[in-house]
């Protein structure tokens, strides 16, 4: 994009499309107006004779009676939108006591690029950095002298920074910690450089504007019992929605010209450096996904919450430079200058990201108390991985008493009715000829309330509804997995959209707040099947018990009914607790009390495991218990495998394929060889939590 006269073309196209915006804004007030205008035309034409007659006194009355509806109505929509507070991005407020530093290269940023200096610096758990306009909507810029044909706010930097208040400067602090000083610098010129465009009147006008009508939207959705109240609601949710497809593309093209422009004005500082930066920007981002969701996700659900996320990353991505050549080069920029340095307290703001990491993805408090506390690096296989592990293997036995299994497993001593590995392998264990899985589309098919092969009595749990799954649990059939190289870790950005270049130049009217898709969700849903009966198929509950025998797939409606019950109880754990985020100038900075936390979390991270996965994970827990108690195998984390099992220091393998071969066929032939290999005793009582 070249520049015309001094003024770059991006500009001149985002303001133009800044000015349709506005237009429609005007020609809104101008239908409201409408009535009303021709109401006081017809009442002065009657007091003046000059439209008289009983036509004109009818006329008179219904324009009048309607400017008295609309124009009410029209006020209300106004100041709805006026005053209503647009979604903000959650996040960690930096001051700049606390990184003077940082505040000082992003200064220093924003005069290369003649642009004004963002107004604050936040931290975001996530890898993705952008603009984010906080100015109240009632808050309009200050007037401005300028002549009309000019394009005020472009190449005159004092009243650029006059026209509109700068916006914020959220940066995801995982670049922090992964990034070198020099790469984060590159990384963010594009979106300093936006401050340029959003500071021009007209822009901050249109976005002011569009993310009035935003909020105004979510006002009108929100649930009402008066019907006087949804009557009002539904009107302005109408209008509301009018007004923004009417504005949609004019706002879509004036976001890129912004965006056009701030990486035209950014090419001059540091090209070169940016291009090698965006290679880590999406290694730092694989690296978080797979941290988030193989070590911080099992955590969560033990209550406890890694106060090191950011130094976690940092570990994960240093291991993945040992285990992969192509990865070698990534080690040798560990001796630069990292960008965390910028921070006077890295430890602090890394814990109050963390925890905030922890509110958005998995629902937590937002504060530190019994069933939520923090958990350091060091003490995680033993307060997490171990915990869990048992954990799983209690409810597994509670499930199996509900179920009437006997005690004593097959080989075990006399007297002996103690939790064992040697009763679940009796349980799941089929005769050869009937070591097939259960067919997901039998027609009549129910597995659920199978009586049980020892007792003869149909289970209580096995008649749950599968719909009342719990939220995924931790699969540890993963952890004998091969370590990921960078193929295996590109998985998690293409399912969640990494950019190329984050926030390059972008600066939101608040669709930044939109949460990243869970996975799994950009697959288009099946069609729903039918029986031969016709009558709809519940694809849950096949998919919940496909793949298992008959016993396993009874086991597997029993744990999950008994999550779904624990969740259940849990759940309300972080209802009604302050959303304002702990750490450096928290409840002072432009992020507090600015976003709503009712529906937690925000960021699922992934979907509800089927019945199978389940009852894989708990049979894998309690395997991994008989190693810890009969061969004295320890618990351990993989930075990018998470839980792990580990004999004389060294993960063991193949434990994954050998529990499949037991769920899916009721062959334990392949597990009890693998414990065997390894000298692990099943029919020796396992300790619970």
């Amino acid at each position: 994009m070249t520049a015309l006269g001094g003024v770059e073309m991006g500009v001149l196209a985002a303001r133009t499309r800044a000015l349709a915006v506005l237009r429609v804004r005007s020609r809104a007030l101008a239908v409201a107006l409408l009535p009303a205008a021709a109401a006081v035309i017809l009442l002065v034409g009657g007091s003046t004779g000059r439209l008289v007659g009983g036509g004109w006194d009818v006329l008179r009355w219904v324009v009048s009676v309607l400017a008295l509806l609309v124009l009410p109505a029209a006020v209300g929509v106004a100041l709805v939108v006026a005053r209503a507070k647009p979604a903000v991005t959650p996040t960690v407020t930096v001051s700049e006591e606390s990184a003077p530093e940082l505040y000082r290269m992003v200064r220093d940023l924003a005069d290369r690029l003649d642009v004004p200096a963002p107004s604050a610096i936040a931290l975001t758990p996530d890898c993705d950095s952008w603009l984010e306009d906080r100015t109240p909507s009632l808050q309009g810029p200050p007037p401005v002298d300028r002549d009309d044909d000019g394009l005020p706010g472009l190449g005159d930097r004092a009243r650029r920074r006059s026209a509109v208040a700068a916006p914020v400067l959220v940066i995801g602090s995982p670049f922090l910690w992964w990034m070198r000083v020099g790469e984060l610098r590159a990384v963010l010129a594009p979106v300093v450089a936006g401050t340029g465009p959003s500071a021009h009147p007209d822009i901050a006008a249109a976005r002011r504007f569009i993310r009035g009508l935003d909020a105004a939207v979510a006002v009108a959705s929100a649930a009402r019992r008066d019907p006087l109240s949804r009557v009002a609601c539904a009107g302005l949710g109408w209008v509301s929605r009018l007004l923004l497809r009417s504005c949609r593309r004019h706002a879509t093209e004036m976001e890129r010209g912004v965006a056009t422009a701030a990486a035209e004005r950014a090419q001059a500082v540091d090209y070169g450096l940016r291009i090698v930066a965006q290679e880590q920007v999406g290694l730092a981002y694989a690296g978080w996904d797979r941290l988030l969701t193989r070590v911080a996700l099992p955590a969560w659900r033990m209550g406890r919450w890694p106060s090191r996320l950011d130094v976690g990353v940092v570990a994960a991505l240093t291991e993945l430079s040992r285990r992969d050549r192509l990865a070698e080069g990534f080690a040798s920029r560990l001796g630069e200058r990292p960008a965390c340095d910028l921070l006077e307290e890295p430890g602090v703001v890394d814990e109050a990201v963390s925890l905030l990491a922890a509110r958005l993805f998995h629902g937590g408090p937002a504060e530190t108390r019994p069933d939520w506390s923090p958990v350091g690096w060091e003490d995680y296989p033993e307060e997490v991985v171990d915990r869990s592990w048992r954990t799983d293997a209690a409810r597994l036995h509670r499930v199996l008493d509900t179920l009437g299994v006997r005690r004593s497993g097959g080989g075990t001593a006399p007297g002996t009715d103690g939790p064992t590995l040697a009763r679940v392998l009796d349980h799941l264990t089929t005769p050869d000829p009937a070591r097939t899985p259960t067919s997901p589309t039998a027609p009549d098919a129910d597995p659920a309330p199978e009586t049980h092969p020892a007792t003869g009595t149909a289970p209580a749990d096995a008649q749950a509804p599968q719909a009342h799954h719990a939220a995924p649990h931790p699969v540890y059939a993963d952890h004998d997995a091969p370590a990921g190289d960078l193929d295996d870790l590109a998985g998690p950005v293409a399912r969640r959209g990494a950019p190329d270049a984050p926030g390059d130049g972008h600066a939101p009217c608040g669709d930044h707040a939109v949460p990243h898709p869970p996975h799994g969700d950009h697959a288009d849903p099946a069609p729903p099947r039918a029986d031969h009966h016709g009558t709809p198929v519940d694809d849950e509950d096949d998919d919940d018990l496909a793949g298992t025998t008959a016993p396993g797939a009874v086991l597997a409606a029993g744990l999950s009914a008994q999550l779904a019950r624990e969740e259940a109880r849990e759940r309300p754990v972080g209802a009604g607790v302050p959303s304002s985020p702990p750490g450096p100038g928290a409840g002072a900075g432009p992020d507090a009390a600015l976003w709503d936390d009712h529906a937690l979390p925000l960021l699922p991270l992934q979907p509800p495991r089927t019945g199978r996965e389940i009852l894989t994970a708990h049979i894998t827990a309690i395997v991994c218990c008989a190693a810890m108690d009969t061969v004295g195998a320890a618990p351990g984390l993989d930075w990018l495998d998470g839980p792990a099992l580990l004999l004389d220091g060294a993960r063991t393998a193949d434990l994954a394929p050998s529990v499949l071969s037991l769920v899916e066929t009721g062959d334990p032939g392949p597990l009890r060889a693998w414990m065997t290999e390894l000298g692990i005793r099943p029919e020796k009582p396992v300790r619970l939590v």
